[in-house]
This record gives C-alpha cells, sequence and structure tokens, in this order.
C-alpha cells in the first residue's frame, strides 16, 4: 500500500464552483488514474474515502463534484429538485463530467493510457454518458447508477469493461434494469457483467449519520431519504472488492 496526499480541486462546471476531492499516491509516476462521481445526495465522506482507497492502491483518484459544494442529507426534496432536471439532460451531465476529467488528466503523473471511472447513482448516469461520447476508460464500474437508455447503437463504440451493480431489494435501479441495459451493451459486443447483492437496497453503503454528520448506530437511516434507501455494511464491502478487482484487471 502507498502513502498518499490528498487536496481539495476547484473548478466551474454547470454554472456552479465545484469543490471535488483529490487523492494520490506519493512519489512519481506514472500512475493510473480514476474518476469518481458520487451518488445524488453530494460529494462526501464516503467518495472521498474511496479516493483515498484508491490512492492507497496506486492511483490518482479525482471524486468530482456536481453540486456545487452542496450535500443533501436529510434534504431528499431539494436533492430531487437539483438531481431529476440534470438526469434529464444528456449534455449537462456529459459536460459536467468533462470538465472533472479534464482535471483529472491535467494533474501531474496520470498515464492516460490507463483510465478508469467509478460512479454511484446519479454520478453512475455521469460517466457511463461521458463513456458513450467517447472517453477512453479501460474499465467502468457503476453502483445502482441512474441508468442511460439500453439502445444497443449508444455503445458500440465502447471500449471499456462495464461492472454493474445492485442490490436485489433496491427499488430505484432494480436487477431487471441492470439486465436490461447489460443486455443492450450485449448487443453492441460490450464486455460487461452485473453483481447483484442480496438484500441490499439502495445506496447500500451509505452509513446512517446524526444531523450533525456523526455515525449513527444500527442500520436503519436517522435522516429522511427517498424511500428504499438502507445501509448493509457486508456487501459494502463486497462491492468494494469487485471494484478493486475490476480496476486491478484493467491495469495490468
Amino acid at each position: 500500500m502507498h502513502a498518499i496526499i490528498t487536496s481539495q480541486v476547484l473548478y466551474d462546471a454547470d454554472g456552479l464552483h465545484m469543490v471535488a476531492h483529490l487523492a494520490r499516491p506519493q512519489g512519481e509516476g506514472p500512475w493510473p488514474a480514476v474518476l469518481i462521481g458520487h451518488d445524488g445526495v453530494g460529494l462526501d465522506d464516503y467518495q472521498r474515502g474511496r479516493a483515498e482507497d484508491l490512492a492507497a492502491h496506486g492511483y490518482i483518484a479525482l471524486a468530482m463534484d456536481f453540486h456545487g459544494g452542496q450535500t443533501f442529507f436529510g434534504r431528499p426534496d431539494a436533492m430531487l429538485v437539483r438531481v431529476l432536471p440534470l438526469l434529464a439532460d444528456a449534455g449537462r451531465m456529459r459536460a459536467i463530467g468533462r470538465v472533472a476529467l479534464d482535471v483529472l488528466l491535467a494533474t501531474p503523473d496520470v498515464d492516460a493510457n490507463r483510465l478508469f471511472a467509478l460512479g454511484y447513482g446519479a454520478g453512475g448516469h455521469i460517466v457511463l454518458e461521458l463513456a458513450k461520447t467517447g472517453a477512453p476508460f479501460k474499465a467502468i464500474a457503476v453502483v445502482h447508477p441512474s441508468l442511460p437508455e439500453p439502445d444497443a447503437d449508444d455503445w458500440r463504440d465502447l471500449t471499456s469493461t462495464v461492472l454493474l451493480c445492485t442490490g436485489s431489494e433496491d427499488p430505484l435501479c432494480t436487477p431487471a434494469q441492470l439486465l436490461a441495459f447489460g443486455h443492450g451493451l450485449q448487443g453492441a459486443g460490450v464486455d460487461w457483467r452485473v453483481n447483484v447483492y442480496g438484500g441490499a437496497e439502495h445506496a447500500f453503503w451509505a452509513r446512517p449519520t446524526n444531523s450533525d454528520g456523526s455515525p449513527a448506530e444500527g442500520l436503519t437511516h436517522v435522516q429522511a431519504t427517498v424511500p428504499g434507501v438502507g445501509y448493509h455494511p457486508k456487501h459494502t464491502e463486497r462491492a468494494w472488492r469487485a471494484v478493486l478487482d475490476l480496476f486491478g484487471e484493467g491495469s495490468k
């Protein structure tokens, strides 16, 4: 494991001042790189932690921001006001992703030939839209993602390996939706796989917190969420190992 360096990265996109989180290994590269898209709630300590864990494994990782530094914990209605119009506008998602990707690629010691993407929820949709426009990701992992249309013609130029993850009890990103999307990838000749985590709900990695952000006891969310969200610590670890395995396979 590598010692790491972290920093805050500021940039403008979608009319907002974004506050991203960059983590990298100490020492000279080149290092493979990962672009991370957070879920609809916003960039939080979990995604920052994923960037830092990736850095410890030898990647430069940028956890993008697409809410202008805001988070919507306990405010599901405000989150939906921000997120739903964004998910309905592929051009906006691509533009947001492109700016973040350019920030990552401009980071010293990035190996642009070993580029990966990881997205949660709405962030999964953003990285998939970015891949559709030709971003050269070697592999893409999306966890309970919002999904583009599963039209094979949209994905024929995709050269990435794709990992799709969801919980069996997720009402917002069901196994059936992932399989339908996977069949579109199959028709395009893409290398893809689906992991379904039994008993897990939406955002199963999100640990419950109190209103001050401190961890709450148990598995039930204390703050208001959209329906169907639940914490599953075992599957959180399993999904993360699957992401690391995917990127390790592509880094060889």
